[in-house]
């Protein structure tokens, strides 16, 4: 096991059962590594140093007794700061005075439970809303790809620290495409499960059914793997679909599939392009998969006006959040004016929303009676620079917004699974990615298709050459 850069989950995993590596002097690597990286990348918003040794070491002892076959056992792992940890403050991207948590989030005692040591809280962008990961709370978060860019958001925090090998998979969340944005453009795997897969508790969904939790990692086996281990309920959950397991899916061959390339993007009355590298490395993406065995040819789902049903729980989900941050004086304005947005849509516009995902399951749903599989651009746009959307305007924003990051929201709605795969690197060799859509329930059948891709364009061999710039100032981590 090196010490400049984390390997694989299950490669860790595996080297920790055999006795190859102790789990202590793993996380040792792992601080030393984000602390190192934190001036720099600035993925992390607190490091729990203390915490997390102490549970290294509680690890060793499992291990030295044999272990107790719990998938994760000692392997350092990071999550996103909209995730409860007990103990620590969950600031989601904001400034003030949060009090620490009294009990971990479902997701995180499922990790605990298979044995991961929580070494951390990532960055997020204030209250997940935007495709960047900048703020006054914490500053900037960089793409290890190329500093001068951003690695996306919301989940960007999570998604640097993975593609720098600081910790081998992270969990983030996705409510508009803020898993699979992320893992688009710092190059890896990002997973948008069903809805409910992962539990969102203490609450009993989360932004009104579009925002869920979903892993990012190098490799489809790895993101899988931390699938499987957060994956299933509370009992106070609203959405608990049928267990799946992805780690099966990644070993099996898809067989043929039927397969929708879909460039056109949905409807949102505002200006939209997609960009020529991008769509030529989608395209390219998409004869390979005919070369594969795959049956593929162009068609669109029926998306309608879909965005009438995102905003209602989009910005009702805003509301409710900032009715929980302790000084909501320090909101971003955009903040505010999405809260108060949200005010007016949360009661009959949220219901009739809510009403009308059924009639759009079925209309979305029709292409799935032709194809298998849809495939579409993660992003209209590579990886934007650090600050071009931080200083915008309301309005501004989401014109910028919805013109980088057209593609992802519309599954978000519908609540159906999505997996980001690396479409290739573009100019300065910033990363893109490309969507693999299904209906209900279809992790394992993405997650098999994704598993087929990566082993013909063995895209988990290639690392950022991290730090290709000078070091510029960040807010360190928050040691515990």
């Amino acid at each position: 096991m090196t010490a400049d850069r984390a390997e694989g989950l299950a490669r860790t995993a595996r080297a920790l059962a055999a006795g190859e590596v102790s789990s202590r002097a793993l996380t040792e690597r792992t601080l030393a590594r984000i602390e190192a990286s934190q001036p720099e990348l600035n993925a992390f918003k607190l490091l729990r140093a203390e915490a997390a040794l102490a549970e290294a070491d509680a690890a060793d002892r499992e291990l030295a007794a044999g272990g107790t076959g719990k998938p994760l056992l000692g392997v350092p792992l990071a999550v996103k700061d909209d995730t409860d940890i007990a103990g620590e403050p969950t600031a989601f991207g904001c400034r003030g005075d949060f009090p620490p948590k009294k009990e971990d989030a479902e997701s995180v005692r499922r990790l605990r439970a298979a044995g991961a040591v929580i070494v951390g809280k990532t960055n997020t962008c204030e209250l997940g809303q935007w495709p960047f990961t900048e703020g006054p709370g914490f500053g900037d978060t960089r793409n290890p790809w190329h500093t001068g860019h951003t690695p996306g958001g919301s989940s960007g925090g999570s998604a640097a620290a993975v593609a720098a090998g600081l910790v081998p998979a992270a969990l983030g969340s996705d409510g508009a495409g803020s898993v699979r944005i992320p893992a688009a453009w710092t190059h890896l795997v990002g997973i948008k499960p069903q809805r409910g897969r992962i539990s969102t508790w203490p609450w009993p969904e989360a932004f009104n059914g579009i925002t869920v939790n979903g892993p990012l990692a190098r490799t489809v086996a790895d993101a899988a793997l931390l699938l499987d281990a957060a994956s299933g309920n509370h009992s106070g959950d609203l959405h608990k679909p049928s267990a799946i397991s992805a780690s099966d899916a990644a070993t099996r061959d898809p067989g043929r599939l039927r397969i929708a390339l879909s460039l056109r993007m949905p409807f949102t009355a505002t200006p939209k392009r997609l960009h020529p590298v991008v769509r030529r490395k989608v395209m390219v993406l998409a004869d390979r998969l005919a070369e594969l065995g795959h049956d593929v040819e162009e068609a669109d789902p029926r998306y309608g006006q879909i965005g009438l049903d995102f905003v209602p729980r989009a910005t009702a989900g805003i509301t409710d959040w900032a009715r929980e941050v302790p000084a909501p004086h320090l909101l971003d304005p955009r903040t505010k004016e999405a809260a108060r947005l949200g005010r007016l849509l949360g009661g009959a516009p949220l219901r009739l929303a809510r009403r009308a995902e059924a009639a759009l399951h079925r209309r979305v749903g029709a292409i799935f009676s032709t194809y298998d599989v849809v495939l579409t651009p993660t992003t209209a746009t590579p990886p934007p620079r650090i600050g071009t959307l931080s200083e915008l305007s309301g309005w501004r924003t989401d014109q910028a917004m919805i013109a980088a990051c057209p593609y992802a929201w519309t599954w978000n709605v519908l609540g159906w699974p999505g997996v980001n795969v690396p479409a290739g690197r573009v100019g300065d060799g910033l990363p893109v990615g490309a969507q693999l859509l299904g209906p209900d329930g279809s992790e394992p059948l993405l997650v098999s298709l994704a598993a087929q891709l990566e082993a013909d364009q063995r895209w988990h061999e290639q690392w950022p050459a991290y730090p290709p710039h000078p070091a510029r100032p960040a807010r360190p981590a928050r040691a515990s």
